[in-house]
C-alpha cells in the first residue's frame, strides 16, 4: 500500500505538458487579457505571456486539454495563435492598444 502511494507522485506527473504559442502580443493589456483568461480554461494550471517574443507558455493537464483547445481558446480572446487566426469579433472588442502595431490584424473573412 505504501508503495503504491509513493508511486501515485511520479505517474500524476506524466500527464502535464507544456506548450510555447506564437500570438499577437504587444502590451500589457494583452498580457492581462491573455494570463487572466486563458488561465479558467479546464485543464490550465499555468499562463505565461513573453511579450518581447510574442509567445504564451501553458502548463497544462493533458488528460483534461490539449494544445489545439489552448490555441483555439487564445483565439477566441482575439489573438492569433500560431496557426490559427485571431476571432473577428473578439479581436473587435479589443482595447486600442492591443491593435497597434498589427497586433492580432483583423482576421480576413473566410
Amino acid at each position: 500500500m505504501i508503495l503504491a502511494l509513493a508511486a501515485t507522485p511520479a505517474f500524476a506527473q506524466d500527464k502535464y505538458a507544456t506548450i510555447d504559442v506564437k500570438t499577437s502580443t504587444i502590451c500589457d493589456m494583452c498580457e492581462k487579457t491573455i494570463e487572466g483568461e486563458l488561465i479558467y480554461e479546464k485543464g490550465v494550471k499555468k499562463v505565461d505571456v513573453d511579450l518581447e517574443k510574442a509567445i504564451v507558455r501553458v502548463d497544462y493537464d493533458s488528460a483534461k486539454t490539449d494544445a489545439v483547445k489552448i490555441r483555439t481558446a487564445i483565439s477566441k480572446l482575439g489573438y492569433m495563435a500560431d496557426d490559427i487566426p485571431a476571432d473577428e469579433a473578439a479581436w473587435n472588442k479589443l482595447p486600442a492598444c492591443c491593435k497597434n502595431e498589427g497586433c492580432g490584424k483583423a482576421p480576413k473573412a473566410h
